[in-house]
């Protein structure tokens, strides 16, 4: 029976590593990413999401599945897709803080999005949940229906985009609030607190989306029928 030698064993490992390196480098993929973490989807709405031809996502779709880093499964005609796990979402978040800390190009990207400081939340993670558990703030959901279901912040209300300028009757003006959508390259928080603060609201944003939440070790919530907080 051939048995290896260490050096063709340690080839070996880190080539099923560099699998998920290789699955990686794509900035569609890692967006696909992105959008499956906020839940299961089917190839023609993350075409749509992120703005190629269900052909193109396929094709992406199928080498973010060799990989193992999403699973697919048929309903009727449709092929929905989901990440294998929520480590998925996790190495996502991980990869793009290191590209922050070691890439000037990134934070110059993220220090334009943050032109006007005075719209992001000032307070931390955990002190945000323990001010939406009071009632102090009111934190909405800004991304789909669906995609609030599937999981969201706790106390959070789901208002997606969409709709807001017609529910602005359904939220208080005595309090700040906070909205947040699907991370920190998400821009629809940022369309919700202009229109808020147009409107007179006292609104800012977090850059957190469900992923930074999960990684920073803090509970989530989901919708009636639905598993519970995870």
């Amino acid at each position: 029976m051939y048995r290896m030698d260490g050096r063709n064993l340690k080839d070996l490992l880190y080539e099923q590593v560099s699998r998920v390196g290789k699955a990686l480098a794509s900035p569609k993929r890692l967006e696909l990413l992105e959008m499956l973490a906020q839940g299961e989807k089917s190839v023609e709405a993350v075409a749509g999401a992120v703005a190629i031809d269900v052909k193109l996502a396929s094709a992406h779709l199928k080498a973010l599945k060799e990989a193992r880093l999403v699973q697919s499964r048929r309903d009727g005609r449709r092929m929905l897709y989901r990440l294998s796990g929520h480590d998925v979402a996790q190495l996502g978040v991980t990869l793009r803080l290191v590209a922050e800390e070691h890439l000037l190009e990134l934070r110059l990207a993220l220090q334009r999005m943050m032109a006007e400081p005075d719209r992001l939340a000032q307070v931390g993670r955990k002190e945000l949940l323990a001010q939406a558990r009071r009632g102090e703030v009111v934190v909405i959901d800004v991304r789909p229906q669906d995609e609030y279901d599937n999981a969201h912040l706790p106390f959070a209300r789901s208002m997606p985009l969409p709709e807001l300028s017609h529910r602005l009757s359904e939220l208080p003006r005595d309090a700040p609030i906070v909205a947040y959508c699907r991370g920190p390259f998400c821009v629809m928080s940022d369309e919700a607190v202009a229109l808020l603060t147009k409107r007179g609201f006292r609104a800012r944003k977090t850059f957190d989306g469900i992923s930074e939440w999960r990684a920073a070790g803090l509970p989530v919530a989901r919708a009636r029928g639905r598993e519970g907080v995870s």
